[in-house]
């Protein structure tokens, strides 16, 4: 396939808000890469948008978001697929690989208070509404008291739930994506509240393919990708996915990779908090996994 013929390339993501402004992003992207190359979006339903009750965990956790997207690529259904990089599973399928991942938004989980209530503020035993294992240990770490209760669904949903309770939590990058971010009450300190691996970066997945690798390779963030790396190693390291109380944030400083995690126990009763820079992602995750399973991770996870 030469990139200038008339050529169709069928993108495919999910049908929420959020995903189609995802998928716009990487159409627009790809548009401006290369202008004579037709883009097009095609929407997929997923396990995790049918059902929007059940904890994730329950439904299957990693890959309830992706597996029928992984498929339609299997297939030749579709060409690309456009996930949040957090949903999918560490390791690809056999075929598959990410072949992009767009720069990286804001990585920080951020406060929804119709109240305008912060962390600090929130009244004694305060509801909060989230279904992530992680965001319930971190809260229940800073704030034993609160009362926190499973919330799913896409981002309208939860914030249209968000007057039963006194606060939800939420990604920040969601909010901000669809210029939500008048109804942020706090956004969360990096400091204490560290993002689930991966947090705020889009991936775009594609067969293994020396052509679909080199349509997208002008779109591709380096930077965001050693940084992800590290985050999804650590997670790889410790046998994790994405219904465990693990956090962890890299940042690039003078060309090294800055690698900070976090294991809490998942009633919030313990942390294990650990710091490292280096140049290589995958050895830098590992290395944290290791030390913090020296500390006893596996106890805090159930390994």
């Amino acid at each position: 396939m030469t990139h200038d013929a008339k050529k169709t390339i069928r993108i495919g993501g999910r049908g929420s808000k959020l995903s189609r402004w995802q998928l716009q992003e990487a159409q627009e992207a790809l548009q401006k890469a290369w202008p004579r190359v037709n883009f097009t979006i095609e929407i997929r339903q997923t396990t995790g948008d049918r059902d929007t009750q059940s904890p994730l965990p329950e439904i299957g956790g990693k890959g309830v978001f992706t597996a029928e997207l992984e498929q339609a690529l299997l297939q030749g259904d579709i060409d690309l697929a456009v996930h949040s990089q957090k949903d999918l599973p560490i390791q690809n399928p056999p075929g598959l690989c990410i072949g992009a991942l767009l720069t990286r938004g804001p990585a920080a989980d951020a406060l929804v208070s119709a109240q305008g209530y912060t962390l600090d503020t929130l009244p004694k035993n305060a509801t909060i509404g989230t279904s992530s294992t992680r965001r319930k240990a971190q809260l229940l770490h800073i704030r034993p008291d609160l009362q926190i209760l499973n919330l799913r669904g896409n981002v309208d949903t939860r914030l249209k739930k968000s007057l039963e309770f006194d606060g939800i939590i939420v990604a920040y990058a969601g909010l901000l994506r669809l210029g939500l971010q008048d109804r942020v009450s706090q956004i969360l300190p990096l400091e204490t509240f560290l993002p689930a691996p991966a947090q705020g970066a889009i991936a775009i997945q594609c067969r293994q393919d020396q052509n679909l690798l080199e349509l997208l390779k002008p779109i591709h963030d380096v930077s965001t990708e050693r940084c992800t790396s590290a985050e999804r190693a650590f997670l790889e390291g410790l046998g994790g996915g994405c219904s465990l109380p693990i956090s962890a944030f890299a940042s690039i400083e003078s060309d090294q990779i800055k690698l900070r995690v976090q294991v809490l126990k998942s009633d919030g009763s313990a942390k294990i908090e650990k710091e490292l820079g280096g140049s290589d992602p995958h050895d830098l995750g590992h290395r944290l996994a290791q030390a913090c399973i020296l500390e006893g991770a596996n106890e805090y996870i159930g390994g």
